[in-house]
């Protein structure tokens, strides 16, 4: 009887009371609301005409309705089309080689037997810390290994995150040591504990990492504009930067411009903007679901404690 008053109790202490849920409904609700108006307001305005725009600006209920940047950009697509298949094998070639190099690197520093795990977790804490900046970077990545130009510059430099190491490393070292104690009796050997023990207990991480790191290789124009000579090898996201400063960045690399000369000098500005705006959140916010059910689990991987 006096366990079930105590339990009671704490379910009291720990419930909110009808007012306060009210109000953390109502805050929920208008957050949300701010994060979402923004996106509908940028698919508006690249379905508005690019007169309505002058006319009234950006609005939520234009004066006149419009696909005229959608079928420039379908037109006059072939760099859209280069530029994202240059963004998907940066993007799935970068998140495959970063999820290699930091499941293998977290489980080496995370076993006790292993004699240089200490040597190895002090420099990557360092590196953390200090790294040497974009200039030496530059340098390495242009006259050491020769990216320059190359597809590969978009995706080496960025194909490892000490921070996520430390996060799985962590996680590793929350398995039950049995586990492992028990696959080694068997005869099992580090790899084989590694690809059939750590990385089916790990998916939860390893897909909230992976999404992360997609979403970095997908959103990054910085590496583009500064390796990228050739406007052909532009990712999508360079490609939208130079936009922002003048639609003929994207007739220039153009295959089909001297084909569609009159549509190209007279090409979509504000909506243009828009709908590539658009066309590039798309495969994101479609890859979203499928990782979600990771990340209520994926997101506490660092909080584990063994």
């Amino acid at each position: 009887m006096s366990s079930k008053k105590k339990l009671t109790k704490a379910q009291e202490l720990n419930q909110i009371k009808g007012s306060t849920n009210a109000v953390l409904n109502v805050f929920m609700i208008i957050f949300a609301l701010l994060c979402i108006l923004p996106v509908i307001l940028v698919v508006i305005i690249s379905f508005s005409s690019q007169q309505s725009i002058y006319n009234v600006g950006f609005s939520f209920f234009p004066e006149e309705w419009s696909t005229e940047a959608y079928e420039f950009f379908g037109k006059l697509g072939d760099q859209i089309y280069r530029s994202y298949g240059v963004t998907l094998f940066m993007a799935i070639a970068g998140t495959l080689i970063s999820l290699t190099i930091t499941a293998t690197f977290a489980y080496v520093i995370s076993r006790p037997e292993y004699p240089y795990k200490n040597f190895f977790t002090i420099l990557l804490v360092f590196t953390m810390i200090f790294n040497g900046g974009t200039v030496p970077t530059y340098m390495v990545n242009t006259q050491l290994l020769h990216l320059n130009n190359s597809v590969w510059a978009l995706v080496l430099p960025m194909c490892f995150n000490s921070f996520y190491v430390i996060i799985l490393r962590t996680f590793y070292r929350s398995i039950p040591n049995e586990l492992l104690e028990a696959a080694r009796i068997d005869g099992a050997s580090q790899i084989r504990t590694f690809w059939s023990i750590m990385l089916p207990l790990s998916k939860p991480g390893l897909a909230t990492i992976g999404m992360f790191t997609l979403i970095n290789y997908w959103n990054d124009w910085f590496l583009g504009l500064l390796y990228i000579v050739d406007r052909k090898k532009y990712p999508i996201q360079t490609l939208l930067q130079s936009m922002q400063n003048s639609m003929t960045a994207l007739t220039e690399a153009s295959m089909n411009a001297l084909e569609y000369q009159e549509l190209a000098k007279n090409p979509p500005t504000d909506n243009g903007q828009m709908a590539l705006t658009v066309i590039v959140m798309v495969p994101i916010l479609c890859a979203y679901p499928f990782f979600q059910k990771y990340y209520v689990k994926g997101l506490t991987v660092g909080g584990v404690k063994g």
